[in-house]
Formats: C-alpha cells, sequence, structure tokens
C-alpha cells in the first residue's frame, strides 16, 4: 500500500535531512486517487470495455460522405431532382456482363428485364433507364457484351445505404452466364464504409505491438511500458464510444473512427510517457510515492491538461465549416482529448499508486534505466544551436520551403471511387463505365428550372436557354425537353416522351454533357460558367452536377476559412500566453506551425496529387480533396502546438527558477527533447499504420500528419524554436504591463 498523506507528513522531516526535497502538497483529485486507486481502475476497466463495445457496434451508423455545405445551390438542386425527376440523378448502377458473349443473347435478355423487374418493384427505388426497356447505344458497352442498368435509391444516407447493401446482397453476382456488379455513388458509399472498417482493425493490429516495442525501447522495463499502451487502449475504447453515441444524434464520417484510433493511441502514449518520465524523476527527488506523485501531477499534470486543451481548441475550430465531414474530426478530436486527459490524470496515477517501485520491474538486458544525464544529446543540439543560430536555421528553412513548393500547383477536388482500391466492385464498374460506354450522363451538369410554367409556354424560353448553354466552352451536348442542342444549333428535335422526362408540372431541367473530368479544376469552372450564362427572362436556375457540387464546396470552405484561421491562432495565442506570460513566443509558435504545414502540404501535393509512391502506397493519383488541407491544418496545428507546449514548460519552469535563458533553453531541451521524439516516434507509428489503408484519403491523412510530427520534434522544437529564442534573448519573456499584469493574475501556475 501507498502511504497515506499524514505518514507522508511525517516522513517529510526525515526526507530533508538525507537530501531529498520535503514533498509538495497533495490536490484534492490525486487525494481521490491515492484513496480508491482498485476502485478507479475498476470502473475505467468496465466503462471502457462498454464503450469499446458500444462503438464497434455502432460503426454502422457512421456516414461515407458529409463533404457538402447543406445550403448550397447544388444541394438544394439535387434535392429537387430526387424529388421531381428520381430518373434523371442515378446513384445507382448495374453493370451486366455476359463474358464472351452478347447483351443481346436470349438469355441475358431475360436476365436483364429480370433485374430491371426487380429494381421497380423495391420500394424507394426508380429506375431511371435500362438497356432492355431502351436499348440505346449509351447503355451498351462498345463490346457488346455489358448493358447497364440506371437507377435511384431514395431517402437519406443511412437509408439510401441500407437498401444499396440489401440489393446487391440479392442481385450481385453470377446468375448463370451473366455477372452482375454494383457501381454508382451508392455503392462507392458502402464500400467505403466497409474498406475503412476493415482499415481500422487492420491499423490497429500494427500500431499496437509496434507500439509496444517502442515503449520497452523507450522505458527499458516492461512495466514501465505497459502502463502508456493501457492508457492508450482506453483513450481509443473511449473515442470509440462517444463517437457511436454522437452517430445516433448527428451526422458522423466513417472516416473519422480511423484518425481517432491513430489519435488516441497516439496522444495517450505521449502524454502518459510524459506523465511517467517526470514521475519517475520525482521518485529520485522525493522519498515515497504520494510526494513524487504529488510533484508529477503539478509539473507534467499540468502540462498535460493545457497541451490537451490546445489540441482540443485546434479540432474545434472544424465546427466553424458546414461540411459534416469535418465537424466529426472534430467531434473525434474532442472526444479523444477529453477521454485521454482523464486517464493520463486520474487513470495513470491510480495504476502507479499501485505499481509504485515496480514501475521498474522487468527491465531489459540491454537498456539500463533512470540514467543521469546533464545534457544529453538534445542538450548538446541546443547548446549548438545556441552558438550559431542563423547558421543552423538556415539550412532547416530551406528544406521547409522546398518541400512547400509542389503546393503552389495545388489542384482540388472531391473524393470519389478513385479514392477506393482498383479490386473495390464500385470502383471496377465506374471505370468500366467511363472506358467502355457511351455518356450515360454519369459527372454532367444539370440545370434545374423553378416556376417555369407548362411545357407549351416555357419551350422557347427553354429552347434559347440551350442554345446559350451549348455555347460555353467545354459543353459537347445540352439536352432538354425543346430537343438536343450543340454549339448553339438545334441537334435533334425533342425525342418521343421528352417533355415527360425534362419537365414535371412548372419544374423542368436540362442536362449539360461535357468531355471534362468534373471532379477537377476545369470541372468547377464549367459550373460556374454555365452559372453565369444568362437565364431568359431572368427566371430561376439551380445548377448542380458534380463539378457544381465541387466549386460549391469550394466557395463554403474558402467563406469560412477566416474564422476558423482567426480561431485557431487566436485561441492558440491566448493558450501560450496563459502558459508562459510571452507576448513574443506564441507569435512564433504560430509562425512555425505555418511553417511546417507548409512544408507537408507541398509534400502531400507532391506524392498524391503528382503521383510518387503511388506505386509502393497504390493509390491512384487525384487532385486533393479540397476538406483535406483543412483537417490537416487543424489536427497537425494542435499537435504542434501540443509540443511546444512540453518545450516551453520545462523552459519557463527553470526561467521562473531563476536560470538564465541560455540555461533555461538548454535544461528544457535536454529534458523535453527525449520525451518529444519519443513521443513523436510512437505518435508516428500509429499515423503511419494507416498507410496500411486501401483508401488514399486515409493514407494522406497518416502520411501527412506523420510527417508534420517529424519534422515538428526533429527539426522545428530542438533548432528553430532555439535559435528564435536565442535571437530574441531576453525579449523572449517580454509582454506589455497590461498583459504582464493579467498574466501574474489569471496565469497558469503550478
Amino acid at each position: 500500500m501507498v502511504d497515506s498523506t499524514e505518514n507522508t507528513a511525517d516522513l517529510r522531516p526525515a526526507a530533508t535531512k538525507a537530501g531529498l526535497a520535503a514533498g509538495p502538497p497533495v490536490n484534492r483529485l490525486l487525494r481521490l486517487t491515492l484513496a480508491r486507486p482498485k476502485s478507479i481502475l475498476l470502473l475505467t476497466f468496465f466503462l471502457a470495455v462498454g464503450m469499446g463495445v458500444f462503438g464497434i457496434g455502432a460503426l454502422s451508423e457512421l456516414k461515407t460522405g458529409g463533404y457538402d455545405d447543406p445550403g448550397a445551390e447544388s444541394v438544394r438542386g439535387q434535392e429537387i431532382l430526387a424529388e421531381r425527376f428520381p430518373h434523371a440523378n442515378p446513384n445507382l448502377v448495374l453493370l451486366v456482363a455476359n463474358p464472351g458473349g452478347s447483351v443481346v443473347d436470349p438469355d441475358v435478355t431475360e436476365i436483364g428485364r429480370d433485374l430491371t423487374q426487380r429494381l421497380e418493384a423495391t420500394p424507394d427505388v426508380t429506375v431511371g433507364a435500362s438497356y432492355w426497356d431502351t436499348p440505346v447505344a449509351e447503355l451498351r458497352s462498345h463490346s457488346g457484351d455489358a448493358g447497364l442498368i440506371l437507377a435511384r435509391v431514395a431517402g437519406d444516407e443511412d437509408h439510401v445505404a441500407n437498401v444499396t447493401k440489401q440489393l446487391h446482397d440479392e442481385l450481385a453476382g453470377w446468375h448463370g452466364p451473366v455477372r452482375v456488379r454494383f457501381g454508382g455513388l451508392a455503392q462507392v458509399d458502402n464500400d467505403a464504409n466497409a474498406q475503412a472498417a476493415a482499415d481500422l482493425v487492420k491499423a490497429e493490429s500494427v500500431a499496437i505491438p509496434l507500439t509496444l516495442v517502442l515503449l520497452l525501447f523507450v522505458f527499458g522495463t516492461v512495466v514501465a511500458a505497459g502502463v502508456p499502451l493501457l492508457i492508450g487502449l482506453v483513450a481509443i475504447a473511449g473515442a470509440l464510444g462517444v463517437l457511436g453515441a454522437l452517430a445516433y444524434v448527428v451526422d458522423v464520417s466513417v472516416f473519422s473512427v480511423n484518425l481517432a484510433a491513430a489519435l488516441g493511441l497516439g496522444l495517450a502514449v505521449d502524454y502518459s510517457l510524459l506523465f511517467v518520465s517526470r514521475y519517475r524523476e520525482e521518485r529520485r527527488r522525493y522519498l515515497n510515492n504520494t510526494d513524487a506523485l504529488a510533484a508529477t501531477m503539478r509539473t507534467a499534470g499540468r502540462t498535460i491538461v493545457f497541451s490537451a486543451a490546445t489540441v482540443a481548441v485546434a479540432m474545434c475550430c472544424l465546427l466553424v465549416f458546414q461540411q459534416y465531414f469535418l465537424r466529426s474530426f472534430a467531434y473525434a478530436g474532442v472526444a479523444v482529448v477529453g477521454v485521454t486527459v482523464v486517464g493520463a490524470t486520474i487513470v495513470l496515477p491510480a495504476l502507479l499508486v499501485l505499481v509504485g517501485d515496480r514501475i521498474d520491474s522487468f527491465a531489459l538486458p540491454c537498456r539500463r534505466i533512470d540514467r543521469q544525464r546533464a545534457t544529453g544529446f538534445w542538450g548538446g543540439v541546443a547548446r549548438s544551436v545556441l552558438r550559431h543560430p542563423v547558421l543552423t536555421a538556415t539550412p532547416v528553412l530551406a528544406l521547409f520551403l522546398v518541400l512547400g513548393a509542389p503546393f503552389l500547383h495545388v489542384q482540388f477536388g472531391i473524393a470519389d471511387d478513385r479514392v477506393l482500391p482498383r479490386s473495390a466492385e464500385s470502383r471496377e464498374v465506374t471505370e468500366r463505365v467511363r472506358d467502355e460506354f457511351g455518356s450515360t450522363g454519369n459527372g454532367s451538369l444539370t440545370v434545374v428550372g423553378e416556376h417555369w410554367g407548362s411545357t407549351v409556354d416555357a419551350k422557347e424560353a427553354i429552347a434559347e436557354y440551350g442554345r446559350r448553354l451549348s455555347l460555353v466552352p467545354g459543353v459537347t451536348r445540352v439536352d432538354s425537353a425543346a430537343g438536343s442542342f450543340a454549339r448553339g444549333d438545334l441537334e435533334q428535335p425533342p425525342m418521343p416522351g421528352a417533355e415527360l422526362q425534362f419537365h414535371s408540372g412548372d419544374v423542368m431541367w436540362l442536362s449539360v454533357l461535357s468531355g471534362i473530368e468534373p471532379y477537377s479544376s476545369e470541372g468547377a469552372q464549367l459550373a460556374r460558367d454555365v452559372r453565369a450564362v444568362p437565364v431568359p427572362d431572368d427566371r430561376h436556375v439551380l445548377v448542380t452536377g458534380q463539378g457544381a457540387q465541387l466549386a460549391d464546396v469550394i466557395e463554403s470552405i474558402a467563406d469560412r476559412l477566416p474564422y476558423a484561421l482567426a480561431l485557431i491562432a487566436l485561441s492558440t495565442f491566448v493558450l501560450l500566453f496563459m502558459m508562459t506570460g510571452s507576448l513574443l513566443l506564441p507569435v512564433s509558435a504560430l509562425v512555425l506551425n505555418v511553417l511546417g504545414l507548409g512544408a507537408v502540404f507541398g509534400a502531400m501535393v507532391w506524392v498524391f496529387q503528382d503521383g510518387h509512391l503511388s506505386g509502393l502506397l497504390e493509390f491512384t493519383p487525384t487532385p486533393l480533396a479540397v476538406v483535406i488541407p483543412v483537417l490537416l491544418f487543424c489536427a497537425v496545428f494542435g499537435i504542434s502546438t501540443d509540443y511546444q507546449v512540453f518545450v516551453l514548460a520545462r523552459i519557463k519552469e527553470q526561467h521562473d527558477a531563476g536560470a538564465d535563458l541560455k540555461g533555461a533553453v538548454v535544461h528544457g531541451q535536454s529534458h523535453s527533447g527525449p520525451v518529444i521524439v519519443a513521443a513523436a516516434a510512437i505518435l508516428c507509428v500509429s499515423l503511419l499504420a494507416l498507410l496500411a489503408s486501401r483508401v488514399s484519403l486515409i493514407q494522406l491523412l497518416g502520411l501527412g500528419a506523420s510527417l508534420a510530427v517529424l519534422l515538428d520534434a526533429l527539426l522545428i522544437r530542438p533548432v528553430l524554436v532555439t535559435a528564435i529564442m536565442r535571437m530574441m534573448g531576453r525579449w523572449s519573456w517580454w509582454a506589455p504591463k497590461p498583459l504582464r499584469a493579467l498574466h501574474n493574475r489569471f496565469g497558469m501556475r503550478e
């Protein structure tokens, strides 16, 4: 049993005589931990198991979309199409193939018609076109061995996913000589959901054993290494449970689970590593476990809470955006941070209370533990940088500029089937439709007009508008109730049934076909050009489709990005000022974070857009999903500030004790450097495990975040932070008198 507070007080004089420090006061939280450590651990075990099981069970409630602004023009247009013209916007494609034969063979024709009838008989499913109902060339492959059935599944994302899965289970596969495969956005979403769930298991099966190996190397003992890993598992289970509960209330992206698992394990180990390392130091200063824990809580515990606040605030900035894809990562980040802080400041001390001196049990024969160092490697680096700040900082800055240069030619898009592996069913179908079929309208722009009156009243206006749209550069054809137009001329008069197809009541729509890739900069520009075309009689129209979706997402993010940047900069500045009391140190931290992020963004363009390493990682180069830089910015900004807190907390501790700037920096870097590098290495293991994913979107997150962590731990904190503090000198701690007074009253203290 650990000594009580009363016994600790009796032992302090003896500790002082023995040359050890007198114990600090024990706060109320630690008193609770000391009194009931077993109860805390037992409760934690049951909560972690329950939340983990619940979270895994709720994965099916998570969604794969969330890139759109709900109030965007393209979204409103899609809603009208889905309600009035469900056949006009198919989200499900059935590829019916007869390898080695023809789609007009009698047995294939019978199967095709049967599939069409079964789809039509399914509630909330509308068949827009079937080769076996209307045998047009666009619905037959160039080789003649495959035909298409285009349908729309109505409802919200959950309903669409469930209906699509049910249809896939019933209809996909071999029907005699015919093979049926599913594609379209509905099947892409289902494949991405299943892949993300499988990747989560794969990533953690890689990350957890490697994390344990690194922890054994860092701590040198089995017990000390196992403690942070247990906290990491608790953090993952808790984050999964929170996300699972939120999924029943708000829309949550399935991809947030992967980041939550990686970040949960990484941050838990980070904070546990900091706490245990400091606890080991305090055990050399104090006679008993209670005093060592109290001192650790007042130093490392404070740093952990402060550091976690910076990460949580950075992730909360994602709530500024309307896309639930981004908001989901805010939920995941805050959930991870909250659970991790509880684990590091309550569960971890309870473990240490029970473990006590056995923290160094089962030492590895090749590792020495509790070694005393004067400065160590990172202290030596700090000394070198302090002697030559410009000489050491210049090559680092040059490296960052080189890494960031590719970002100058970045192209933005939206994740589509190409983020999936080539073996995914929906991707195989989509690629074959692109390569072997004529234009099916997939990827075209759609113009929806409300309050246009009847077809007879609006026919001339529709025809004039169709002519104008067909003159837009990049448009190949415009189909409408008034006929088909190309290059300003009527190419084909309206087909029989065109009025019913393109007009309903006073609502009409036009299909704007183009050979331009819709999810590209050119596709977004085409949507803007179409929207700029004057509408006859100033009638109201909505332009939708994939290119319009991309244009709206870019505009929505651009509109709200300044607010997110201002919020993250202001909150980070305030938190760092409340910790340091300095005006210049928070400003320098913001500048260094932006510098590091620029390098990461450039590297991600070089890899995932330009295609370098695509063979090794097995992904298809595409424009960067426009939401990813925003997500990376907030996540990496929080982690970078997290490490800045680690460094500055140690430096300020020495500064407050009376050390000069050089002494404080060398001491801070020598003590925080090993912790930061070890923590960064372990966090990178969790993040790099995401490269095992078969979804390129998740790979980008893992590689981008891990590169940012490495650059931060190995170059920014030991070199650039030290160089800047050396060049600022005593001004490092400067603040105007009003701000100094504010910090003296409200600033963070042990």
